[in-house]
């Protein structure tokens, strides 16, 4: 007999056994009519939404047998797994965890969960340095929970280290279905959020808590549905058209970052020439002032083909926030849109672009920005949204961002709100195109605002005002700025891919001396 083959025993067949029906009981989730209304509703399940995100074969299981047992005498009767599903995968061969609610067992309410189980992917996720995915679809909490423990219970998981999370790694939060409470929380919490058009929903409260507690009647889509948080509030970045959308969306948003801040961003082979320089890049800024043009489209003729993907379409629409590519690099890029508010610095803006920067430079990746700044919003409406407050935030954040940073000057830059097109302190790297204007603030405004009285008292206000103009417009040229080296180079615009491949080798050069998590000082 060799060493270690011991014959003399029975083996572990029958343990194995055991232990492979509790699986197969687990696998089963909330039971066939259980899955049957999820399938009706339109919805996955939560296993099936696990093999939609990661790639085929990679999911390994963890705590598959916790749930809640029933025995006759020492034989396994009955069992109904807890309504969490976490584990490890791949998306596109690169390792990440997932933490998936079964709405099947008991709505997904924290009354059949073990806490202790969906936190532990949360801690693996942070120790094992990889991203975190949460598919999460829950009623939150349950007052049947004060017969299960017998006790009323203080909010919080003293080792639910979120915060720590969020400066470590890369988490996605995708609701499913209906969230509240603590599920609106696991959504909210995260670098990315996706919410299905028409079948999920994300609140503090449903609706029938919102009744009792304020008396108002509302159904889940007026009061958290994909409108009311992708297009308004601001607390859901993206909408997705179906569950593979937003599954497709959650991995695409991954691929662009690192497992953790302690690695640097994937490259990715492109066939895309760094030199490729559009000619419709040369006319694409209209020489009239007051039109408007296709801003993402322009970002289109620079990045990477295909390579960008948008943050938060809906919310803050004056900034345009993307993921791209440069020579295969991973960048954050940031826009004007002219076509709303001209471009202007709203609240929503300024907020939307602070979180982006953040983003960026947590996960180390360099930012460009493309710059049609008119200015902060102005008037009654911007001043009670408390728009200014918000933009002094903005510019906290990117002085206090470490990325490598550079900018292409458009067509406006002025004001406050055109201090945000850069980190000022430091090397500032920027360019110009020729359709560039730049100031304190708008020239027609301010030509006004300086000779009000001297156009008012002439006898053709209009033509006077049309001729002090003229006189600041030969002023106000790019090339008068260029010639103090007030801005490092002004560019014919077919040149900006070129230019931007060529500072993309640079910066990549920096980014493994910053890696690890950043600190921050208080913004105000």
């Amino acid at each position: 007999m060799s060493v270690g083959d011991d014959r003399s025993g029975d083996g572990w067949e029958k343990e194995v056994v055991d232990l492979a029906r509790r699986r197969e009981l687990a696998r089963g989730l909330g039971g066939e009519a259980a899955v049957a209304r999820q399938h009706a509703a339109g919805k996955l399940t939560a296993r099936e939404r696990i093999d939609a995100l990661v790639d085929a074969g990679s999911f390994n299981e963890l705590g598959a047998l916790a749930g809640n047992a029933r025995y006759d005498g020492d034989r396994l009767a009955e069992f109904t797994p807890t309504n969490s599903i976490i584990g490890t995968g791949r998306s596109e061969g690169r390792k990440l965890v997932v933490s998936a609610d079964d709405y099947t067992v008991r709505a997904g309410s924290s009354e059949s969960a073990i806490a202790a189980k969906w936190l532990y992917a949360e801690k693996y996720a942070l120790e094992m340095r990889l991203p975190l995915v949460r598919l999460v679809e829950t009623a939150g909490g349950s007052v049947r929970l004060l017969d299960k423990a017998g006790a009323t219970k203080i909010p919080g998981y003293a080792d639910w280290r979120s915060a720590e999370l969020l400066g470590t790694v890369p988490v996605v939060g995708v609701a499913m279905g209906a969230c509240a409470g603590l599920g609106a929380f696991k959504v909210a919490a995260s670098h990315f959020s996706v919410m299905v058009k028409g079948t999920s929903q994300v609140f503090a409260a449903g609706p029938h808590l919102v009744k009792a507690g304020t008396g108002v009647e509302v159904d889940k889509e007026a009061l958290g549905g994909a409108e009311v948080h992708t297009r308004g509030s601001g607390l859901i970045d993206n909408a997705a058209e179906d569950e593979a959308d937003a599954l497709a969306q959650a991995r695409r948003f991954l691929s662009y970052l690192p497992p953790s801040v302690h690695e640097l961003p994937p490259v990715v082979e492109t066939d895309d020439l760094a030199g490729r320089a559009d000619e419709a890049l040369l006319s694409i800024v209209p020489r009239q002032r007051r039109r408007v043009y296709d801003m993402r489209r322009l970002l289109a003729y620079v990045f990477d083909r295909d390579s960008l993907f948008e943050i938060a379409p809906g919310n803050g629409r004056s900034v345009i926030a993307m993921l791209g590519r440069l020579a295969g690099r991973p960048v954050g890029v940031i826009g004007n849109d002219p076509r709303i508010y001209g471009g202007g610095l709203s609240r929503g803006a300024a907020e939307k672009m602070e979180t982006f920067v953040d983003l960026c430079d947590t996960f180390h990746l360099p930012i460009v920005t493309f710059v049609d700044q008119p200015g902060v919003l102005i008037g009654p409406e911007a001043e009670k949204a408390g728009t200014f407050r918000a933009a002094v935030r903005l510019l906290a954040a990117i002085e206090q961002s470490r990325v490598p940073w550079t900018s292409i000057i458009v067509r406006r830059l002025f004001g406050v709100a055109g201090s945000a097109y850069a980190r000022l302190g430091g090397l500032n790297l920027h360019f110009a195109w020729p359709s560039a204007r730049w100031g304190s603030l708008p020239l027609e405004g301010g030509v006004y605002a300086a000779h009000r009285r001297e156009i008012e008292a002439a006898e053709d206000p209009g033509a006077r005002l049309a001729e002090l103009t003229g006189a600041y417009e030969h002023l106000s040229s790019p090339l008068r700025t260029a010639e103090s080296f007030g801005v490092p180079d002004i560019i014919d615009p077919r040149r900006t891919r070129p230019i931007l491949c060529d500072w993309i080798e640079d910066a990549y050069r920096l980014l493994p001396e910053q890696l690890g998590p950043r600190t921050r000082t208080m913004r105000r």
